[in-house]
C-alpha cells in the first residue's frame, strides 16, 4: 500500500541522507560557479550550512517532531554561509515552522510547508533574481501544490514528480539568466537544492548515503550517539594517515602552483594546510596514501622532513588516558567596559586586518572570498563586544545575507549591517564614522561613502569560459571590477593597468593598492610605479594586504 505520511524518524533519516547527497555533489556544484576564480564555493557553503544542522539531528535520541524541527532550523540558520547557504537555511526555517506541530506529515502539510519555505527564502533576499536557487525552490512548491490540489496522497508519487519538475526547471535556468547561458552552466545554488531533494528521496527509500561523524565532530571521548540511541566507540577515520612534510623549492613557487597542489591534496585527503616561507613549503594533510602526496611534492623540490602518523593508533592512545585527565574550568573572557558603539569586520590577510584594527574595529572575522564566515561566526563576534550598537562590515557580497541573518537573530543589541561588498568599501565606511553623530546618521554617512569607492581585484582563471563577451582562458590573469570582468591576459602588469583604465574617472584622486600574500614587495613596488606613471595626476599608495587568492586589491576614490 502506498505511504501517505512521514513520521519524525523518517524525516530525520531523509534529512541526513540529503546532507550527505549534497556533500557528495559539493565539488561538482562548486565548478558550476560562473566566475572562474580559484574559490568557487557555492557547494562548499551549502554543504557546511546543512551539515551544521545534520550534526545536531544526528545526535538526537528518539526526538519528537518539534525537537527535530528545532535542530534543523537552528542548526542551519547558525551554520549558514554565503548567499546560497543563507537561502537554504531559510527554506528549512520556513518548512519546519509549519510541520513542527504535527506528529506525522502528509501531502497537505508538505504543501503548506513548501509555501512557507519559499516565502521565507524570498524575504531574506533584498533583490531576488529568477534563474537561481529561489526559482528552483518556487518550482518545487508549485509542483507540490499542484499534486495536493488534484488529490494525490502517495508520498512516492510526490517525490518522483517533484524531482522531475525541479530538474526540468534547473535545466531552464540558463534561459532566465544570460550569464549562466554564456558560461554554459546551470545555477549552482539550484543544483545544490536539487541534490538535497534527491538525497531526501534516497533516504525515504532507505538507500541514502550513510551519515557518519568525522573526527572533528565526534565527541571528545571518541564516542558518538546515532539516531535512535545506539552508541558506538571510536569512529573510523575516513583518512588514516596524518602526513606532514617540508620541501626545499628548486624553482619559484607561484600562487598558481600552490593552488594546483591544494586542489590535488583535497582530492586525495582532507585537513589540507600549506604554508610558504621563502624557499620552504610546509604541507599538512590527512590521506590514505602518503606516497601519492610525496610524489606530488617532489615535483617542486627536495624533501627536507617527512612525518606520517597513524591517526587511529594515536587516537586510541589518547583515549586510553581520557579518564586520568580532569576537566579544566572554562576560562571566561575578561569583562569589557561598556561602550556605545562597536565594530565587526570580515577580513582576510594580516595587513588588511591591521588597517581595520587601526581604524577602530573591535573584532575581525577571518574570511572573505575564499571562506565565507557563517552566521554563527557573526553571532560569536557580536557576543564578544560589549556595546549597545554594533556595526558589521561583511566586505563581500556573498557574506551580506549571513550578516543580516545574525542581525535578525540578535535581540539584546542593535545591529547595523553596512552592505560593504569589498574590503576598500569597508575601509571607506570606517573612515566615514564620526563619533558624535547618531547611529542613524553614521549609518547613512557610511552607506554614502560606499558609492565613492571603486574596487578592482586581480586573480587568475581556473578554467576556460566566456563572461560578458570576454573570452577567458585557464591561468589568465583577471581584473574583476564591481560589476564584472574589466581585463584579462597573460601579463599581470598589463591586466592591472587596463583594469584601472576602466576604473579611473576625471574626478578620481587616489589609487590604493593592497598586495596579496603571494606578491613580493619589490613586485608590488614595480606595479605601483607603473600605475603612478600611467596616472601621474593621482596619488598612488600601496601596502601589504596579505590577502589570499587575489594578487592585488585596488581601490579608486
Amino acid at each position: 500500500m502506498a505511504a501517505k505520511t512521514l513520521d519524525t524518524k523518517q524525516l530525520a533519516a531523509m534529512f541526513l541522507a540529503g546532507a550527505k547527497k549534497l556533500e557528495s555533489q559539493k565539488e561538482h556544484i562548486n565548478e558550476l560557479n560562473v566566475f572562474p576564480v580559484p574559490d568557487g564555493d557555492t557547494g562548499t557553503n551549502m554543504t557546511l550550512t546543512i551539515m551544521s544542522a545534520a550534526k545536531d539531528v544526528y545526535a538526537l535520541e528518539d526526538p519528537d517532531m518539534a525537537t527535530l524541527c528545532k535542530s534543523i532550523s537552528s542548526g542551519s540558520l547558525r551554520g549558514a554561509r554565503g548567499n546560497s547557504g543563507v537561502i537554504l537555511s531559510q527554506l528549512f526555517r520556513g518548512f519546519t515552522k509549519v510541520i513542527k506541530t504535527y506528529d506525522v506529515i502528509d501531502v497537505a502539510v508538505i504543501s503548506a510547508g513548501c509555501d512557507k519555505a519559499v516565502e521565507s527564502a524570498y524575504k531574506a533576499v533584498m533583490q531576488p533574481k529568477e534563474g537561481t536557487i529561489l526559482t528552483v525552490a518556487k518550482a518545487v512548491s508549485t509542483k507540490v501544490n499542484e499534486i495536493f490540489e488534484r488529490g494525490e496522497e502517495d508520498i512516492d508519487v510526490l517525490f518522483k514528480e517533484v524531482l522531475a519538475y525541479a530538474k526540468k526547471v534547473l535545466d531552464r535556468t540558463p534561459e532566465m539568466l544570460p550569464v549562466l547561458k554564456e558560461a554554459g552552466v546551470v545555477d549552482s545554488g539550484g543544483a545544490g537544492l536539487l541534490a538535497v531533494l534527491e538525497g531526501f528521496y534516497d533516504g525515504y527509500l532507505g538507500k541514502g548515503i550513510p551519515f557518519e561523524m568525522d573526527e572533528e565532530t565526534s565527541q571528545a571521548a571518541g564516542e558518538v550517539r546515532l539516531f535512535g540511541g545506539e552508541t558506538v566507540k571510536q569512529a573510523e577515520f575516513r583518512y588514516l594517515y596524518h602526513t606532514t612534510l617540508s620541501l626545499e623549492l628548486d624553482k619559484t613557487f607561484h600562487f598558481q602552483h600552490e593552488q594546483e597542489v591544494r586542489r590535488y591534496l583535497e582530492s586525495v585527503g582532507d585537513g589540507v594546510a600549506i604554508a610558504v616561507d621563502e624557499s620552504i613549503v610546509n604541507v599538512s594533510v590527512n590521506t590514505n596514501d602518503p606516497g601519492m602526496v610525496l610524489q606530488k611534492a617532489i615535483r617542486y623540490g627536495e624533501l627536507v622532513d617527512v612525518q606520517v602518523v597513524n591517526r587511529k593508533l594515536k587516537a586510541a592512545a589518547e583515549n586510553a588516558g581520557v579518564g586520568e585527565a580532569k576537566a579544566q574550568p572554562e576560562k571566561k573572557a575578561p569583562d569589557m567596559p561598556k561602550k556605545p558603539v562597536g565594530f565587526v569586520a570580515v577580513s582576510a590577510g594580516e595587513g588588511i586586518g591591521e588597517i581595520f584594527r587601526n581604524l577602530g574595529v573591535d573584532h575581525l572575522i577571518e574570511g572573505g572570498q575564499t571562506m565565507n564566515p557563517s552566521t554563527e561566526d557573526m553571532l560569536n563576534a557580536i557576543a564578544q563586544i560589549n556595546a549597545d550598537c554594533i556595526f558589521i562590515f561583511p566586505n563581500n557580497k556573498n557574506i551580506i545575507l549571513a550578516a543580516n541573518q545574525a542581525r535578525d537573530m540578535t535581540k539584546d543589541k542593535k545591529i547595523v549591517v553596512i552592505p560593504t561588498k569589498t574590503v576598500p568599501q569597508g575601509i571607506a565606511a570606517m573612515v566615514a564614522y564620526v563619533p558624535n553623530l547618531s547611529d542613524e546618521e553614521n549609518e547613512a554617512a557610511m552607506k554614502d561613502a560606499l558609492s565613492a569607492v571603486q574596487t578592482g581585484q586581480v586573480t587568475y582563471a581556473v578554467r576556460d569560459t566566456s563572461i560578458d563577451g570576454v573570452q577567458i582562458h585557464q591561468d589568465d590573469y583577471m581584473g574583476i571590477g564591481d560589476k564584472g570582468i574589466l581585463s584579462n591576459g597573460k601579463d599581470l602588469e598589463d591586466v592591472v593597468l587596463r583594469m584601472l583604465d576602466k576604473m579611473v574617472q576625471d574626478s578620481s584622486e587616489l589609487i590604493s593598492i593592497y598586495y596579496g600574500a603571494d606578491v613580493k614587495e619589490a613586485d608590488a613596488e614595480a606595479i605601483r610605479k607603473a600605475v603612478a606613471g600611467k596616472f601621474p595626476d593621482l596619488d598612488v599608495e600601496f601596502q601589504s594586504g596579505g590577502q589570499p587568492v587575489y594578487y592585488y586589491i585596488i581601490s579608486v576614490e
